[in-house]
This record gives structure tokens, sequence and C-alpha cells, in this order.
């Protein structure tokens, strides 16, 4: 009699969990069922309008542009009064000589021209960062995407386990009831569904973390709630040779963009430097107005003289300067493209490498598990097998989905980084 109600004491706690774990089974199952699945190029069509990181980078841009024609421009012109030998009365109508004047700095030719140049340089060079803030953006998004989906599919695998557990304690409780089988596979049954159990909330915890991360690059808000993110492909990419890959980063790459329009822009920068040794001007054109004499015009031309002795190592150090700064960029424009190089092979090789393990389990490993886990059944049904290798089957199975689609978003999270070195789109997915 006790050894019955024990067994029933257990089926009742099994029952419990297993109809708790069903509800949320039921749930998940009717949400995915409802809601449409959620497209990675729509979300990265709203990041690119949205996102304030990119907001701010191009009211950047756009002041970076507004300063091309302040560059051009001449310095102010100056308007100036003289008022000479006007009386002790203070009687400024009675002034011996009144000299109305307005006189402009004019630089060197080609020297507002080389300041404009270097201004717009300096504008593309955050053009190009902002098309750098926007590939970074694109792949945040991607990783953030997939690890969404991996939280999903965490959820989807954990539930999927449940229902098999709950399958291996009644054919377990089945095979006691008759005589067959004992009251311990009942129990381990019944622990394997508690400890299945203990695991939901922390892979809820990881859905709604990757999701609110997902909402903060949106620019939506935290808890904003999402479709379910579609499972990621593994055909292979369509630009296949490790040169390809190089000379589209080459080309295609912001920061290399960027590098490029530093060298040009210390260029000019070092022309502007060496053309500081030619003078500038500064024309006045004046009026007269003479106390009881005849009225009048005058001008007057200055020049500064740059080439002085004393002034002329001012220029020196300038134009040193200069050339310093343009071996500097060229420099770092070398290192950046050698660091393209390593960072395309590298990714590439992860990329390959997370692809082989994923198209393993897909095609062999997890099929394999499947028949491993049929014979288990049949065999423990049989009682030809026991219950720990049906439990070590489930369990081996449930570890393989797992590693398989940790795999397939590892590609995916590789991928995205690689796109951001190159500076352009692989797959098609933006």
């Amino acid at each position: 009699m006790t050894r019955s109600i024990q067994i029933l004491l257990s089926v009742i706690t099994v029952l419990s969990m297993t109809f708790a774990m069903d509800g949320r089974q039921v749930v998940h199952a009717a949400d995915q069922t409802a809601q449409s699945s959620l497209v990675l190029p729509d979300l990265i069509q709203e990041a690119l309008a949205r996102n304030p990181e990119l907001v701010a980078a191009r009211k950047q841009w756009e002041a970076s542009t507004s300063r091309i024609a302040q560059a051009r421009s001449l310095d102010d012109p100056t308007l100036s009064v003289h008022l000479w030998n006007f009386p002790q009365t203070f009687n400024v109508t009675q002034t011996q000589n009144s000299i109305f004047g307005l006189s402009q700095n004019l630089p060197f030719p080609g020297k507002l021209a080389l300041k404009g140049e270097i201004a717009s340089r300096s504008a593309e060079i955050t053009e190009q960062g902002l098309r750098a803030k926007e590939r970074e953006l694109v792949a945040r998004l991607k990783q953030a995407y997939y690890d969404l989906f991996l939280a999903h599919k965490a959820i989807q695998i954990h539930h999927e386990q449940a229902e098999l557990l709950r399958q291996f304690f009644e054919i377990a409780n089945a095979k006691f009831r008759t005589g067959k089988g004992s009251q311990a596979d009942v129990l381990k049954a019944q622990v394997e569904l508690s400890v299945l159990h203990q695991q939901l909330p922390v892979l809820e915890q990881h859905r709604e973390t990757a999701a609110a991360l997902l909402n903060t690059i949106l620019d939506r808000a935290p808890r904003s709630p999402f479709d379910i993110p579609q499972e990621p492909s593994l055909m292979p990419l369509d630009t296949t040779t490790i040169e390809d890959l190089h000379r589209l980063a080459l080309n295609a790459r912001p920061e290399l963009k960027a590098a490029e329009l530093v060298v040009r822009q210390s260029e000019q920068s070092r022309a502007l430097a060496q053309r500081q040794y030619y003078p500038d001007f500064n024309v006045m054109f004046q009026r007269f107005q003479n106390f009881q004499a005849n009225d009048g015009f005058g001008a007057y031309v200055a020049m500064t003289i740059p080439f002085a002795f004393w002034t002329k190592p001012k220029y020196d150090a300038g134009v040193q300067e200069a050339a310093a700064s343009v071996a500097a960029a060229r420099a770092q424009q070398h290192q950046l493209e050698n660091l393209t190089r390593f960072q395309v092979n590298d990714l590439l090789a992860k990329v390959r490498a997370s692809e082989q393990v994923a198209r393993l389990y897909h095609t062999t490993i997890l099929p394999q598990a499947v028949q491993n886990l049929e014979a288990a059944r049949a065999g423990y049904r049989a009682g030809t097998g026991g219950f720990l290798d049906l439990i070590d089957t489930q369990r081996a199975w449930r570890g393989y989905q797992q590693e398989y689609y940790r795999a397939l978003v590892e590609r995916e999270r590789r991928l995205a980084e690689l796109e951001q070195v190159i500076g352009t789109d692989l797959n098609g997915n933006s």
C-alpha cells in the first residue's frame, strides 16, 4: 500500500510539473503561430533611419560640410574713421581732416583655395566615419538579431525536450505498473523533468536580454515585443576566394577610404604650409573730407614679409611638420591595409569553420542522434535497454541541437564582423 501511495505521489508531482510546462509550451506554440517572422532587412532599414548614434554622426557630417564655405571666405572687411585735429570744443564738424576708410585683407592667391580643399577633405573624412558607423551598427544589429533567434530556439528545444521526457515518464510508469520496470526509472524521469523545468527561467531571461539589446539599437522601448527571428541559412558566400575579399575590402571599407582622404588632406596641408612663404596683402580705399579745403580720395596697400630672416624659421618648421604628417598618414594607411587583410583572413576562416561545424551537425550528427534516440526508446520498451541509456541519449540529442544552433549563430556573428571589415554586404541581408 505504501509503495502504491509513493507511486501515486510521484505521478501527481510529475503530471503537475508537466502541465505547467505544457501550459508554457502551448503559449509558446501559439505565439509562434500568431506572430509573423521578424525580417532582418526591415530592421536594418529602421536602425539606419532611427539610431541616435547615426543621427549624431549625420549631424556631425552636416556641420563639417558647413565649414567649407567658412574656410574659403575672406576675412571680414574693416571700416575705419579717422578724425584729425578737431578743435578743443570737440566739434567734429570742424575737424581739419576726416578720413573714412574701407580695408580688406587679401591672402596670396591659392591660399584660400587650399584651405577650402582641406575643409572639403575633412568633410569627406567625416562622411566616411558615418559610413563606418553604419557598417558597425548593421553588424551589431545582425549579432543581436541572431542572439534573439538563438534564445527563441533554446526555449523551443526546451519545450520539445520537456514533451519528450514526459513521454519517457509515461513509458517508465507504464512498465512499472506492469511489473516490467522499476520505480527508480520513474523517479529518474521526475528528476530530469525537474532539472529541465529549472532551466526555463534562465532561458527566458536570455531572450529578454537579447530583445532589450535589439530594441536599444532600434531606438525602441526596452520591452517592445518582437516576432520570431528567421533561421539563418547555410548558403555559402558568393565571393569565395580570399583575393576577391581582399580586393573588395581595400576598395569598399570606409575606414580605408578615410585613411586615403587623410593622406590627401595632409598633402594639401603641406602645400598650404609651403605657400605661407608668400606674402599676404591689405588693401584700403579712403575718402578724405577736409575742413575749409578740397576733399579727396586715397589708397593704401600693405604686404606681409614672411621671408624675413627673423620670421622664416617659423614657416620652415610648419613645412617640416606638414611633411611629417604626410609620412605618418601614409604609414597609418598602410598599417590599416595590413590589418584589413589580416581581419579578412581571420574572420573568413572563422566563418568557414563555424559553417563546417554546423553542416556536420546538420547532415551527420543530428540524424545519427535521432536514430540513436529512437533505438534507445525502442530498446527500453522491449526491455533490452536501460532507462539511463535512454536519458543519456536524450541529453546528448538536446546538447547536439544546442550546439548546432550555436554554430549556426556563430557563423552569422562572424559573417557580420567580416561584412563590417569589408564594408559591404555579402549575403543580401542589408
